[in-house]
């Protein structure tokens, strides 16, 4: 069951990626002390990448094991491999290339090339499923952070109001017609999203308060996407003071850091 999301505000973009990235380094750091292992599921865009670039710069990032960590994405641009745009690409440019990851637990999203949309998102899902069944008597959770950025349109992975992909419950889905370029992207659903242990809606600018005025405003997800983004035992969403300035005066949140 999920939880009333939470709001923590920082002072700009740029203490915004560092103290998530601080964040996203403890919570792996705990998940693996406890277990072993950990889970992520990243996503794109300046903020979401900006973070990345802040966990390989830290200090702490020794204290991961990133050998021992699933890497999953939110959704990505079906673009040809390597391609500057791909979530994956930047991913890597930001984070992945400069850690001792295990390739065989990292899981890019399908290519351009390799597939069709509709077949990339089904052996996607697959993917997803056969990890599922894996860790099903382990008592780890699906995932432990899956993050997420928000589009002024209050859109959220691959996922825009209106769309089709949100009435659909598989796993992960191919999206055509995005109203943001590229047109044709794969996408986790909501149902999907909503294995998570935790849900981390990362966002600033002042383009964005709208939006999320109206998704901790009580809109509906069909509307706002990113209303419909929460985690089985946290929904964090984690803002600088552009994003947040429309906020509801009277929704409980720590004070700034």
């Amino acid at each position: 069951m999920s939880t009333a999301p939470t709001v923590v505000v920082h002072h700009d973009a740029d203490l915004l990626a560092e103290a998530v990235a601080a964040r996203l380094i403890t919570r792996l750091v705990d998940a693996q002390a406890t277990r072993g292992h950990a889970s992520v599921v990243l996503t794109g865009g300046r903020v979401g990448i900006a973070t990345l670039r802040a966990v390989a710069a830290s200090p702490a990032c020794p204290a991961v094991d990133w050998s021992a960590l699933d890497v999953w994405w939110g959704d990505e641009r079906f673009l040809e491999p390597g391609d500057p745009e791909r979530n994956e690409t930047q991913a890597r440019a930001a984070l992945l290339d400069h850690v001792d990851v295990d390739e065989s637990r990292v899981h890019p999203m399908p290519a351009a090339g390799t597939d069709s949309p509709e077949a990339g998102a089904e052996r996607y899902a697959a993917q997803v499923t056969e990890y599922l069944r894996a860790i099903e008597h382990t008592g780890a959770p699906a995932f432990d952070v899956l993050l997420l950025g928000v589009g002024p349109d209050g859109h959220v992975a691959s996922l825009f109001p209106e769309q089709p992909a949100l009435y659909d419950d598989r796993p992960v889905v191919a999206v055509h017609g995005a109203p943001k370029p590229p047109p044709t992207r794969i996408s986790l659903t909501l149902p999907t999203i909503a294995l998570a242990d935790e849900v981390w809606l990362v966002v600033a600018g002042e383009d964005k308060a709208p939006a999320v005025r109206m998704a901790l405003g009580g809109a509906g997800e069909v509307q706002i996407p990113a209303a419909g983004a929460r985690g089985r035992r946290a929904t964090r969403w984690l803002l600088d003071r552009a994003a947040a300035a429309e906020i509801p005066a009277d929704l409980p949140r720590p004070a700034s850091p």
